[in-house]
């Protein structure tokens, strides 16, 4: 009776246990989660980079809040597990989730887009891509013009995503932001640039995408195949270089020196490391070489 008893007593327990339980949330549902922790997801303060526009991101991910005194624009969301703590970040600069009106991507990886489908849920608020990267979005899965192709995994999908075109405005209260087509690293990448203000002094402000060359084992950058990717991954570079920014943040911090930038804010932030206005410049050379070394590696290689 008593062996009967407890029996009955741990089924109940476990019974309790299992209805307390919270279900699992396909939106944020990790991708590459070790990974990702250790390389892209440090916790860092959200901060003013100045004027309008904060650093609400990580240490490896890069995610730009820009208050328009009509409602807020995100840039970028990077991974689905984050998403909380990105909207904590927000929160705790004194804004409210359901003021975000817009959610610009740069790329439609999953370590930049993964977030997207949760904030959209959370927020109200609308994703803006490429019409190139609003495909990718919406079915979770990069095609195979991504470089990457073989190696991403899906991402939550997104429905509803409008598209802008290179050079088209996108204007919210006191701020106008422009997209800048950045084909290369994805065929969609979409940089941004506006300009914020404190008091009479104004800074144009650009958000870079990605302008890392990387891929699977079975794309190649010389091959004649990706001919005219490649070209266009050039004229991205050469338009990056030519690209007035007297603030540069990028997709990754480190690909730019953004994280030593942040690191020497939150020291010292009367001096704003991230004034710099060579830095579009210094982007696009370092990835210049980045490119020339990675075709010449591949023209090395045995075939």
């Amino acid at each position: 009776m008593l062996r009967q008893l407890t029996a009955v007593m741990l089924a109940m327990a476990t019974g309790l246990a299992g209805a307390t339980e919270v279900p699992e949330d396909p939106l944020t549902k990790p991708i590459a989660e070790e990974f990702a922790k250790r390389k892209w997801l440090t916790p860092i303060p959200p901060v003013r980079i100045f004027g309008n526009t904060y650093s609400v991101g990580f240490e490896g991910l890069s995610v730009t809040l820009i208050h328009t005194g009509k409602g807020l624009i995100l840039v970028d969301a990077a991974l689905p597990q984050s998403v909380s703590a990105l909207e904590a970040n927000v929160r705790s600069l004194g804004f409210q989730l359901s003021d975000i009106k817009y959610i610009l991507s740069t790329e439609p990886h999953y370590d930049h887009a993964g977030g997207l489908a949760a904030l959209v849920r959370d927020t109200g608020g609308q994703v803006v891509a490429s019409k190139s990267a609003a495909v990718v979005l919406q079915s979770g899965r990069a095609g195979p013009d991504d470089p990457q192709f073989a190696e991403l995994p899906e991402f939550p999908k997104i429905i509803d995503v409008r598209h802008m075109r290179d050079g088209q405005k996108l204007r919210l209260g006191d701020t106008v932001i422009t997209a800048i087509a950045t084909p290369g690293h994805t065929a969609g990448s979409m940089s941004w640039t506006w300009q914020s203000c404190e008091g009479e002094s104004c800074k144009t402000i650009v958000f870079g995408s990605s302008l890392n060359p990387v891929s699977d084992d079975h794309y190649h950058y010389g091959a004649e195949a990706n001919r005219k990717a490649t070209d266009k991954f050039r004229a991205t570079i050469a338009r990056m270089r030519k690209l007035r920014c007297d603030i540069l943040i990028t997709a990754h911090p480190a690909q730019s020196g953004g994280d030593v930038k942040f690191r020497a804010l939150l020291a010292n932030p009367v001096s704003n490391p991230f004034f710099d206005s060579a830095a579009c410049r210094n982007y696009a050379d370092r990835h210049e070489q980045l490119l020339n070394e990675r075709i010449a590696k591949e023209s090395a290689a045995p075939r």
